[in-house]
């Protein structure tokens, strides 16, 4: 069976190097804590001692790390992945890492004799675990295809934006909207604390009204209950996300992102003040204590 190097197992990556298993891949492991990764090895997957290790004779690297150091690390530092993949290997690359940055992994990896993909993905950890991801793809077309075996057991859609970089650029489109929607509805929920109003008449009047994103109707319920158990995105890492988008933005637009910076400001608070809990606990910031 071919070979696939998986490497960061997060609340996403655990799932997507499970799927991998599932389809009966030979799964080779790499992840800072190994701890992590003990639940997977005792399914089959191999552990290698690093990115490095764990891409000698894979037919495919796929890496799910938090940010564009972390990412150059895996691939280009001293024991990169790198250095010991074979040409014509795939590297997909399904982290969020800012549009300079996929460009130039392409670049690099590309050079390399590598196949690089952009790849960044959507959905929730579960979905992750169910092969059930939306796969937002930058890469030729031919190495598109080339690396569709190693995508299809990850994602159940794949939509091809164009040339490397440009699944990049959707997805931190995607997630700067959701910055924005999230911080708004916090915003919003709090004014209705404070105004005194009945929260199970707001939260059913958000979720039958006209903002009711996805995004916003999950999170309105939290909020309202404030219930942020299971943690599915961090606050630090939606600061992060919404930092790439403002300076892909920044270089973009004529006028300075004003509502994409408010969103990144909302956020480098929550991220100060509680990095690793869920997002939505954003409320809690800008919502007064009640009173007894």
């Amino acid at each position: 069976m071919p070979r696939v190097a998986f490497i960061g197992l997060g609340r996403m990556g655990h799932g997507m190097a499970g799927r991998y298993l599932d389809a009966g891949f030979t799964v080779t492991l790499w992840n800072r804590s190994k701890a992590k990764g003990e639940d997977l090895i005792a399914r089959g997957a191999h552990w290698a001692t690093s990115a490095e290790d764990a891409a000698i004779d894979a037919n495919a690297v796929v890496t799910m790390v938090a940010d564009d150091e972390a990412s150059r690390a895996v691939w280009l530092g001293p024991k990169g992945a790198a250095k010991t993949a074979k040409a014509g290997t795939i590297a997909i690359e399904c982290s969020t890492v800012s549009h300079d940055h996929a460009r130039e992994m392409g670049r690099e990896l590309n050079a390399r004799g590598l196949i690089y993909i952009d790849c960044p993905v959507t959905g929730l950890p579960d979905a992750a675990a169910a092969g059930k991801l939306t796969l937002l793809a930058g890469a030729d077309a031919a190495d598109l295809e080339r690396a569709r075996p190693y995508l299809t057991p990850i994602g159940s859609t794949i939509r091809h934006f164009g040339p490397v970089g440009s699944g990049t650029v959707y997805k931190l489109i995607n997630n700067l909207m959701g910055a924005i929607q999230i911080a708004g509805l916090a915003e919003g929920l709090a004014i209705a604390e404070q105004a005194g109003l009945d929260m199970n008449l707001v939260l059913e009047s958000i979720q039958a009204g006209v903002a009711a994103s996805p995004q916003v109707a999950r999170h309105s319920k939290r909020m309202v209950a404030r219930d942020f158990s299971g943690a599915t995105f961090t606050a630090a890492l939606r600061h992060k996300d919404a930092a790439y988008a403002v300076k892909l933005a920044e270089s973009l637009l004529a006028d300075k992102p004003l509502v994409a910076r408010a969103a990144v400001e909302a956020y480098a608070q929550a991220k100060a003040k509680m990095p690793d809990d869920d997002e939505g606990r954003m409320i809690e910031l800008v919502s007064r204590p009640k009173t007894p």
